[in-house]
């Protein structure tokens, strides 16, 4: 039997408009944790390597009990290079990005993931005036080599707000993800996710992602309590069980969520029995919807 394409079945999910549900492995590197996840309840689970000491390589048994559990694995780089990204998409189902502002520097990242292994002189050509090598060169980056790839660029600045529309157009964006801390701190008000400017700014994220249908989530941790204004409830509330077959009953008070959040979730599964399933090391759930 063929192995399942997990980064093009999220993928397809994504561009089809429906929600996705996921998880940060931040610490572990034990495959022991994919145990935990209930089955049916996970689309995808991002790997951090940033803002830890940890390698992607250490992250591989992970990434292949993920693999068997059906779930596509994503992992978020130490770095923003190009050939960094190529060499990621290279082991796994699709690559997270921080802190993309620039619109060209973006193209490049983008393209080291979806037009890989096209470098140099053809990858320019492509990148200007879309000209391949061969209608077989196309058929087999587009097709064949990089269709399990999904590409996530961070948007963690103002700058890379401003350029949010030009950044969502560019081939192989398949869904852009907030970092709140780094935005925050670039806005000059670090941390304060209740701040009138703050949701002002992600209600025009969620706005040109919407315009450019591209899916888009917000990073939350355990600790935070993400929009308290009076606009949307406080804290947003996620309950998912063994008996649950998706996270189906995230609670929201504005439509205009459309099913977009980052839920604080610690744990995020129990028992039947109502004791504690998980452990920190399962920071959030993450939806893009």
């Amino acid at each position: 039997m063929p192995t399942p394409k997990l980064g093009k079945v999220l993928k397809d999910k994504m561009l089809q408009g429906h929600t996705v549900y996921g998880t940060f492995f931040q610490y572990t590197v034990n495959p022991a944790i994919v145990d935990v996840i209930p089955d049916n309840t996970l689309d995808f689970v991002i790997i951090s390597a940033e803002h830890n000491a940890l390698d992607l390589a250490e992250f591989l048994p992970v990434r292949y009990a993920l693999a068997a559990k059906g779930i596509a694995c994503l992992a978020r780089t130490h770095s923003r290079e190009p050939d960094d990204v190529s060499k990621v998409c290279d082991t796994f189902d699709g690559v997270v990005v921080p802190y993309v502002e620039d619109v060209e520097h973006a193209k490049r990242l983008a393209a080291a993931a979806v037009f890989r292994p096209l470098k140099g002189v053809a990858l320019d050509a492509v990148l200007a005036a879309g000209k391949w090598p061969s209608e077989k060169t196309r058929q087999y980056v587009t097709e064949i080599r990089c269709e399990n790839t999904v590409f996530v660029p961070m948007i963690e600045s103002v700058l890379g707000v401003e350029n949010l529309e030009r950044i969502c157009a560019i081939s192989g964006v398949h869904a852009v993800f907030v970092g709140p801390n780094d935005l925050t701190t670039n806005m000059g008000i670090p941390n304060e996710y209740d701040h009138p400017d703050l949701i002002a700014m992600l209600q025009r994220i969620i706005d040109v992602a919407n315009r450019s249908h591209v899916e888009h989530a917000l990073l939350s941790t355990p600790m935070t309590v993400l929009f308290s204004a009076n606009r949307w409830s406080s804290p947003f509330r996620s309950s998912v069980n063994d008996n649950t077959s998706r996270a189906s009953d995230l609670t929201l008070s504005n439509e205009i969520f459309l099913g977009l959040v980052a839920v604080p979730c610690t744990p995020l599964f129990r028992n039947s029995n109502g004791t504690q399933q998980t452990t920190s090391l399962i920071q959030c759930l993450l939806v893009f919807g």
